[in-house]
């Protein structure tokens, strides 16, 4: 690999910044609760999803009376920034802190610029819920992991963003999902899907048959860094698909394609492995699952 390209790559050893990782990962779930209790209910939960930008993480415009804000992890200068759309502007330092200071902090600060706002308290999405208001457990917060996974973001959203060139039919923006805290694009076929069991918003989210690409910082059963592919409903045979590239595998317990992130970072050209990841893992779902798939690519449609 190449120094430049290590820039770009960098190592996100698990054990090195698991506890950042699960700090930010709960100070991610505030700022998007916050999106959750003002944001136009769009379907798929699009709506209340961060976005990356060039330096971290952003809400969409959120609506408060007459007026928008947003609010901005900047993992370059390492800051929390809110900003109106009649010109006020708040700094917060990102630091170490409890998720509880961070809470309370954010919070406070947005009452004092006139937009108040009530969540609901508890983590979502975890083994076990965590009072968000009330947690002095997580506090940490490493300036020089939280970049590494700003650079990685930055490129991932690239090339997933290119991925979907070739894809005419519906599919959704790049979006960093603070309730699981990965960042995923999506993929439908434009048919329902079978009804589904579990809380509301998973039920909206796979309303229609898709096909989705991710990457993971890493917990659970996977406790690394990772790209991922799914279909819902998976259609028969999937399991035994051989997809690209080679260093890719079927995890059975998360019912996932899987292609770790430290064989993209160590390749000579990550964007062409992810590329062959993303490709395979789509051709073999949507051949599986009957896709029309004249209709939903543009080469196949010329």
């Amino acid at each position: 690999m190449r120094a430049d390209d290590d820039a770009c790559w960098p190592a996100l050893p698990y054990d090195a910044w698991k506890d950042t990782y699960d700090t930010l990962h709960l100070w991610s779930q505030v700022v998007g609760k916050i999106a959750l209790a003002l944001a136009a209910p769009l379907n798929h939960c699009w709506a209340v999803a961060l976005w990356v930008t060039p330096r971290g993480l952003t809400t969409r415009p959120l609506p408060h009376g007459t007026r928008t804000f947003t609010i901005q992890f900047d993992f370059i200068d390492h800051q929390l920034l809110i900003r109106t759309s009649d010109g006020m502007t708040r700094t917060l330092a990102l630091q170490p802190q409890s998720v509880a200071d961070f809470y309370h902090t954010l919070l406070d600060t947005l009452d004092g610029m006139g937009l108040p706002v009530k969540i609901h308290p508890t983590s979502t999405e975890l083994p076990e819920p965590i009072r968000l208001d009330r947690d002095t457990r997580h506090h940490s917060y490493d300036r020089e992991y939280v970049n590494r996974l700003c650079r990685i973001l930055v490129q991932v959203d690239r090339v997933f963003t290119d991925s979907q060139c070739e894809f005419i039919g519906k599919c959704s923006p790049v979006n960093f999902f603070w309730g699981s805290f990965d960042l995923a694009v999506t993929r439908f076929s434009g048919r329902r899907a079978p009804p589904r069991d579990g809380p509301a918003f998973q039920r909206d989210a796979y309303s229609h048959e898709v096909i989705s690409h991710g990457f993971w910082p890493g917990s659970g059963p996977v406790l690394e860094p990772a790209f991922y592919a799914y279909a819902a409903p998976e259609p028969a045979g999937l399991k035994e698909a051989s997809v690209l590239p080679k260093q890719a595998f079927y995890h059975r317990e998360l019912g996932e394609f899987i292609l770790p992130y430290e064989k993209v970072r160590q390749a000579d050209t990550p964007d062409e492995m992810i590329h062959a990841f993303i490709d395979s893992t789509y051709a073999r779902a949507a051949e599986l699952a009957h896709w029309d798939r004249h209709a939903l690519e543009r080469t196949a449609a010329a």
